[in-house]
């Protein structure tokens, strides 16, 4: 019986981890978003996501841990699951707008110009410049060479960038599993411990497939978009899809 119990359990955190990924989409949208906005390659991506839906199973699997070994009651775990996702929900609308602000000044800085050069001989070309970044040109003419600035301009929006999947990560980790303590762990507790481990693996195993599966078919259907003019507000777009998915779990529960 308890085999039999243990195996509907499995079955249960399997179909969870599958359902509850899928009708979030917080859970894939925004690392589809930012990997279209960074440029960031396929296994990059992937990368992000697995350690971000690692990291936001185990912080449930701790809560819920604790809670069975010190024999406190469901109640109670669940009121610790409730404001830790009310904290990740506006985590996350902070996040997002904070990145929708940087991505929607960085594009509207971002203009396109032509500057026009003079060399001996008087040869002249145009050249097209973008104003956000150093952009000096040396013709070997006698003058003094101004020192480029690109290395460090690079460097700190690949810092930004990092500042950013941090972030990220730090959000999911507070943001908890719902169904995973309540529906799973509890339940298994009542057989055995191996059996809230096994429940707990299966569940994270299908919970980060999943977003990893999605992330990948959004990533490519991304890249076959024609984006057009709206390239250069990706950031912005970034940040207000991630907005969205926060507005949706403080207020919609999704």
């Amino acid at each position: 019986m308890a085999e039999q119990e243990m195996l509907v359990m499995l079955i249960s955190a399997a179909s969870l981890g599958l359902i509850h990924t899928i009708l979030g989409p917080d859970h894939y949208l925004p690392f589809v978003m930012m990997g279209k906005a960074g440029n960031w390659s396929l296994l990059k991506t992937c990368l992000v996501t697995t350690v971000c839906g690692i990291g936001h199973v185990l912080g449930s699997l701790t809560i819920g841990l604790i809670g069975i070994g010190v024999g406190l009651g469901l109640h109670s775990v669940d009121l610790i699951d409730t404001l830790r996702g009310s904290i990740a929900a506006w985590m996350f609308i902070a996040f997002g707008l904070t990145y929708f602000a940087w991505g929607l000044k960085n594009a509207l800085r971002n203009k396109s110009h032509k500057h026009f050069h003079i060399h001996s001989g008087r040869i002249t070309h145009d050249q097209l410049h973008h104003t956000a970044g150093d952009h000096i040109q040396t013709h070997g003419y006698g003058l003094p060479a101004p020192v480029k600035n690109e290395d460090n301009v690079s460097r700190r929006r690949k810092q930004k960038r990092n500042v950013g999947i941090w972030a990220l990560f730090v959000i999911f980790i507070l943001g908890p599993c719902e169904p995973l303590i309540p529906l799973l762990m509890y339940p298994a507790a009542k057989l055995s411990f191996g059996g809230v481990l096994a429940v707990s693996a299966t569940f994270t195993l299908f919970t980060v497939g999943t977003m990893v599966v999605l992330v990948i078919l959004g990533y490519a259907g991304a890249k076959s978009i024609r984006w057009g003019f709206a390239e250069k507000y990706m950031h912005a777009i970034a940040g207000f899809t991630i907005l969205l998915c926060g507005v949706g779990i403080a207020f919609l529960g999704l």
